[in-house]
């Protein structure tokens, strides 16, 4: 079974023991537990995959925070230049 969730303004198509990035997240202090709510299509199920208008009533998505990622700071640096024009 897979689905398709809505994250900010990303989808991702998720099934069971995927990892997956996502952008930050604002979690509470030792909070590990992730829902998405917006579900936009579940698929493999019985009748046909189940598509929502926009979002399929009722489902909901868990996951666990496995690490958090960060990257090297980039300094950016801009100098003022003008053009020498005669």
């Amino acid at each position: 079974m897979y689905a398709i969730i809505s994250d900010g303004s990303h989808q991702y198509r998720v099934q069971e023991g995927q990892r997956i990035e996502v952008q930050l997240k604002e979690l509470a202090e030792g909070e590990k537990a992730i829902t998405f709510d917006r579900v936009l299509l579940i698929g493999d199920v019985e009748g046909g995959p189940k598509v929502g208008a926009p979002t399929v009533p009722g489902a909901k998505v868990s996951a666990t925070l496995v690490r958090e990622l960060k990257d090297d700071k980039v300094i950016i640096q801009k100098f003022a230049g003008g053009r020498d024009i005669r």
